[in-house]
């Protein structure tokens, strides 16, 4: 079986690769029971997708292997640690615990950097960067009644 560090150095081992696939420098592995169940590499220009993070493409393969988006169970290894955006999807995702290798200051110090998004995080709605504007709340909110009213939801 293996131990964290082999499961870590995996997901280096995936970064590393990817960099001669044309894509970032990042990889990740989901593990469930000692064993990887999922692989991701960072994608984005690839791709051409933005949410195409290490991170993101591992979870998503994850729950596609095992169909489930509550991936309780399981840990994710990650080359670096993860942004605002495979952060959150990681707690969207349930998964228990996080390792991770680089820092988000060594990842800021090869123009990897994140910190603009935690910082627009804490202003104010109309003090953010991106023109922000709530319009039509009151008819968008029958969703949301119609939901909480629903008895044979499935509650993610």
């Amino acid at each position: 079986m293996m131990n964290n560090e082999e499961f870590m150095r995996e997901a280096i081992k995936l970064s590393l690769n990817n960099i001669n696939e044309g894509g970032g420098p990042f990889g990740a592995v989901i593990v469930k029971d000692g064993e990887i169940i999922a692989r991701g590499a960072n994608r984005v220009t690839a791709n051409n997708d933005p949410t195409a993070h290490a991170e993101i493409n591992a979870i998503r393969e994850a729950t596609k292997k095992l169909s489930t988006f509550d991936l309780s169970g399981c840990q994710i290894y990650s080359s670096c640690e993860p942004c605002p955006m495979c952060l959150g999807a990681i707690y969207w995702a349930r998964l228990d615990k996080i390792y991770f290798a680089n820092t988000k200051t060594d990842a800021r110090d090869i123009d990897f950097d994140d910190s603009f998004i935690y910082e627009e995080l804490e202003k104010p709605i109309e003090k953010r960067k991106i023109p922000t504007k709530q319009i039509l709340r009151e008819e968008a909110i029958a969703a949301f009644e119609k939901w909480r009213d629903k008895e044979d939801k499935i509650e993610y």
